[in-house]
């Protein structure tokens, strides 16, 4: 977990350079598509949308977000004040008898290199349910 700001910036990186190499734009904003639970490790991938299929290139592999119905939320504010969200989140679950998948994934809207201000930054959280 301590690394994830890292590996997220990497992998941003790597992908939109395999990306343009392909000639390929960005369809959506960034995400990190997760699997299970995160505790002191987490299963995570990173990418963008794209409307077409994209070849793979080194450690960038084509990839597909979950379909199907999915309860979202908008988070605003600092990553690391993400569990408030994720909370509010697991009542909602609980209230309303919703049974989660195994795999969900944050679209992050607000860019920090633009946006320094960490108040303003806006991470739209996507879990589906079954």
């Amino acid at each position: 977990m301590s690394e994830l700001t890292q590996f997220f910036s990497r992998a941003f990186e790597h992908t939109m350079k395999a990306l343009e190499a392909q000639g390929i734009h960005p369809s959506g904003a960034p995400f990190g598509k997760y699997y299970g639970q995160p505790g002191e490790t987490v299963d995570v991938e990173a990418g963008f949308p794209v409307a077409s299929v994209i070849a793979s290139v080194g450690d960038v592999k084509p990839g597909m977000l979950p379909g199907g119905r999915t309860v979202e939320a908008v988070h605003v504010g600092p990553f690391d004040t993400m569990e408030r969200t994720y909370a509010e989140l697991q009542r909602y679950f609980t209230d309303t008898h919703l049974d989660v998948g195994d795999v969900m994934w944050e679209s992050y809207l607000t860019d920090p290199e633009v946006e320094p201000d960490a108040t303003k930054w806006r991470t739209q959280i996507c879990w589906p349910v079954r």
